[in-house]
């Protein structure tokens, strides 16, 4: 492919004079209409060294506002990245909705330079570019406009602006060894970097490759694919503006399938008050070793617990956590998103929180709730909740693929059972802030929840991030069927 290339192309200083002052007007111009119309935009720059990266962001952000646009330098892998998932620190830096994120190299330099040194072959490099490919398309099915842009030179030319650099002390420090290594490996990268376009080039987060060998053809090329792809987003967020309307639509597959998951639930399961202490007692020691054990082999582990309104997870959590280091774990209980957290993609506010290697996170609601609360309430579109199902399975997957124990509990309990708690916590003035009018509200519409839960288990159940129903009507049944089924898990691990 980049052999194919025509790197002679060239444009004379009089022609580029006559285009680029339109450009960048017109480029200002498009960064007001993404922010009055809330479009996130993502540029991602990569190419061989010395291709003129820094360069070309620099005239490209030239005429735009610099309070609506970051651009973020990839470099080696800071203590805390080297111990999240890769595509961690990446999704931490999407853009809120109405602003732009450029990225000099990006997560691209995994299936480049750490391929090229020989730290990603065979399984974990198809697995990378499975996740590069599902973390690109939630974004776009989001909204996210993604350009890439790959600059193209060749390796005499690399050389020379190598030998050019070197010439001068203030710039020196630029060319180091690995760039003189890779410049050797030319022929052996241009390979790695055919595949890498091969693998991830889409109509949703499309490469673009520049002959950079001319700063004047790059700068004007960079210019015309941005302009192009941002016109064409606001064109088609002014065409479906209508169509993409909240609507408040229920109907589900789980519904037309009759799927009885839950309702076939055993839930007379008990266990007597003396075992319960003893099974508790033994299942807290094995848990206090274990957070010692994964922290040594630095394997993370995430819980993530959902449920309906007083199936006890607040208790279940307390057991899990109450004889445990709290350096070692973080519990992040979810609520309704705050403004922040609903201009970025959904996922984002819980990317933020995922265990470190080594640590556990314990999630009261997590994600699901795109699925449940969020689906059945209207907060967001049939689209967008029916997508939300596969976003979900390939964020999981990334996290397993990073060695992330996965463990997700439905706490599950009868409708009776319920009323009984929620009548017990209006009764007793401790426990009377636990019960609101939004948890009555809730529950006259348990049917409808429950088709939502049953969907959602039946679709987001894999072998690698499996559910766990928990029969919930005895509390005492439920801590230790959570607490056993979370040591068998990170035994597995260990």
């Amino acid at each position: 492919m980049l052999e194919k290339v025509d790197l002679t192309k060239k444009m004379d200083k009089e022609q580029y004079k006559k285009v680029i002052e339109e450009m960048q007007l017109k480029l200002s111009s498009l960064e007001r209409q993404i922010r009055e119309f809330k479009i996130p935009v993502i540029i991602v720059f990569e190419g061989w060294g010395s291709s003129g990266k820094g360069t070309l962001i620099n005239k490209l952000i030239l005429p735009l506002d610099p309070r609506g646009f970051n651009v973020y330098t990839t470099n080696y892998l800071s203590e805390e990245e080297k111990l999240k998932p890769f595509l961690w620190r990446f999704w931490v830096k999407t853009p809120e909705r109405g602003r732009i994120a450029i990225f000099d190299k990006s997560w691209y330099r995994r299936t480049l330079v750490e391929r090229m040194d020989n730290d990603i072959e065979g399984e974990d490099l198809r697995s990378t570019f499975d996740d590069i490919k599902s973390f690109e398309k939630g974004l776009a099915d989001d909204g996210n406009v993604i350009i890439k842009f790959f600059l193209h030179i060749s390796k005499k030319e690399q050389n020379n602006r190598f030998k050019e650099l070197e010439s001068n002390n203030s710039t020196a420090w630029r060319v180091n060894k690995e760039d003189k290594k890779h410049n050797q490996q030319y022929d052996d990268y241009m390979k790695i970097i055919d595949e890498m376009i091969e693998e991830t080039d889409a109509e949703f987060a499309p490469w673009t490759v520049v002959e950079a060998t001319d700063s004047r053809f790059a700068t004007i090329k960079v210019f015309t694919v941005v302009i192009k792809a941002l016109e064409e987003k606001i064109e088609e967020f002014n065409s479906k503006k209508e169509k993409n309307k909240v609507k408040n639509s229920i109907i589900t597959e789980a519904s037309i399938m009759n799927s009885t998951t839950l309702e076939i639930v055993d839930l007379t399961k008990t266990i007597d008050k003396t075992e319960y202490k003893a099974k508790l007692k033994e299942y807290q020691q094995r848990i206090r070793e274990i957070e010692h054990e994964i922290y040594i082999k630095r394997i993370p582990v995430l819980i993530c617990y959902e449920g309906w309104d007083a199936a006890g997870k607040g208790g279940n959590i307390r057991r899990v956590t109450q004889n445990l280091d709290p350096r070692g774990y973080e519990v992040s209980p979810i609520s309704a998103p705050t403004e922040l957290e609903n201009s970025h993609h959904y996922l984002w506010r819980f990317w933020n929180k995922i265990p470190k290697a080594g640590h556990i996170t314990i999630f009261d609601r997590t994600w699901y709730g795109r699925v449940l609360v969020e689906k059945i309430e209207g907060f967001c579109s049939e689209d967008e909740w029916k997508r939300s199902y596969k976003e979900i399975n390939d964020m999981e997957k990334q996290l397993t693929n990073f060695g992330m124990v996965v463990v997700k509990f439905w706490l599950q309990i009868d409708k009776d059972e319920q009323l009984r708690r929620f009548q017990e916590r209006e009764s007793t003035p401790s426990k009377s802030w636990k019960i609101t009018q939004e948890d009555w509200r809730n529950r006259d519409k348990w049917d409808k929840y429950e088709e939502a839960a049953n969907e959602m288990l039946f679709r987001t159940s894999t072998t690698y991030a499996p559910w766990t129903i928990v029969e919930s009507n005895d509390k005492y049944y439920a801590r230790l069927k959570a607490l056993k089924t979370l040591i068998d898990a990170i035994e597995k691990k260990l």
